[in-house]
């Protein structure tokens, strides 16, 4: 993790530090987040209702603003059948809405049950949002976002955005220069995990001439590494308030993407 973090630092602002995404076991977010941290990288912590009680989440929570982390990122967390430990119980004692009130509360000074805080964090709280989604999916969405911005929320952050004409209907509904949204850029590997994420994934919508363009490709690798390049470009030229670059165990590709 660091040996990669070191080969792009000055080129990104921060690094989210998933908390066992796909239910995954994995080192916690807390954990990863104080490694780089230590090690002169600004972090975004990651927190979701799937692990711990309310009890447990305002200690991390408390623990990483004692520790000088400012950016907090809220899930819900993936189901656990769909992990690596199918017997682990989900927690889920805080719903998202009322996890971001929690973090919202704690800025202010107070933990849940009312008690005064001999200090307080300072955090920049984000979430998620569907961007893809449409018709009456959108709707529900938007009425999901604006819970979420009362709650607390200052920034989300979209699925993978190849186009940003797919999510015009998100785009007109949304004012920009008011509510920072972070698509991310997702590092294809392939033809294959292209044609799959564009059939089989909601929201996230592929075009046809960027799989046929990897397809052609004599070096379909750095065609991807190439269309990764591009849409930050894209996204940045659209307005938006930053990109989230995922690469999927491809970290080490991170260089090249950036330039």
């Amino acid at each position: 993790m660091l040996t990669n973090a070191k080969k792009v630092k000055g080129k990104v602002d921060a690094f989210v530090v998933p908390e066992m995404s796909s239910a995954v076991m994995r080192i916690s977010s807390l954990g990863g987040a104080l490694i780089l941290k230590g090690n002169g990288f600004d972090t975004i912590f990651q927190v979701n209702c799937r692990d711990r009680n309310r009890l447990a989440l305002q200690a991390d929570l408390l623990a990483a603003g004692a520790s000088g982390i400012e950016y907090v990122m809220t899930v819900n967390g993936d189901d656990p059948r769909f992990g690596d430990h199918h017997e682990a119980k989900a927690v889920n004692d805080l719903d998202l809405i009322e996890l971001i009130r929690t973090i919202n509360c704690l800025n202010n000074g107070k933990d849940m049950a009312g008690i005064e805080l001999a200090g307080s964090p300072r955090f920049v709280t984000g979430s998620t949002v569907n961007a893809g989604a449409s018709g009456q999916a959108l709707v529900l969405e938007l009425e999901e976002m604006k819970k979420k911005i009362d709650a607390g929320t200052s920034f989300f952050i979209t699925p993978p955005l190849f186009d940003s004409a797919g999510i015009q209907p998100f785009l007109e509904r949304v004012n920009l220069s008011k509510t920072k949204i972070i698509p991310t850029v997702l590092l294809l590997k392939s033809v294959g995990m292209a044609r799959y994420i564009d059939r089989h994934m909601d929201n996230i919508k592929i075009p046809a001439a960027l799989i046929d363009r990897i397809q052609a490709s004599p070096d379909r690798v750095s065609e991807c590494i190439k269309i990764a390049s591009e849409n930050i470009a894209m996204i940045k030229k659209e307005g938006f308030g930053g990109v989230l670059v995922s690469t999927i165990g491809w970290e080490n590709r991170l260089p090249e993407i950036l330039g």
